[in-house]
């Protein structure tokens, strides 16, 4: 009798667990991993460091495309001053200069 009850419960079982692991992870709003954004200070973007100060989005387009054309690889942000093109501290330099 026993044996006959857990053969006709035992797949609703199993699928009933895998329902709940696939709910669990395909679930929207609960990722104990995902925080909404925050903006940081202009030095606090680790390794990045800040180059420019584009006003608008035009302008920080159009700081994009130098610094494409020259090879740097860039990043804007928006920080708590405000919107900043942020790049590697070895490319620094050379991008100040290129955007002068």
């Amino acid at each position: 009798m026993i044996a006959l009850t857990l053969r006709v419960l035992a797949p609703f079982l199993v699928v009933g667990v895998l329902v709940l692991l696939l709910r669990w992870t395909w679930g929207k709003g609960h990722s104990l991993a995902q925080r909404t954004p925050r903006s940081g200070a202009p030095g606090d973007y680790g390794l990045l460091v800040p180059v420019a100060a584009p006003s608008d989005d035009a302008e920080a387009a159009a700081i994009g495309t130098r610094l494409d054309d020259a090879g740097i690889r860039y990043t804007l942000a928006d920080t708590k001053a405000g919107r900043r093109v942020l790049v590697f501290e070895d490319d620094a330099e050379r991008a100040r200069s290129l955007l002068r």
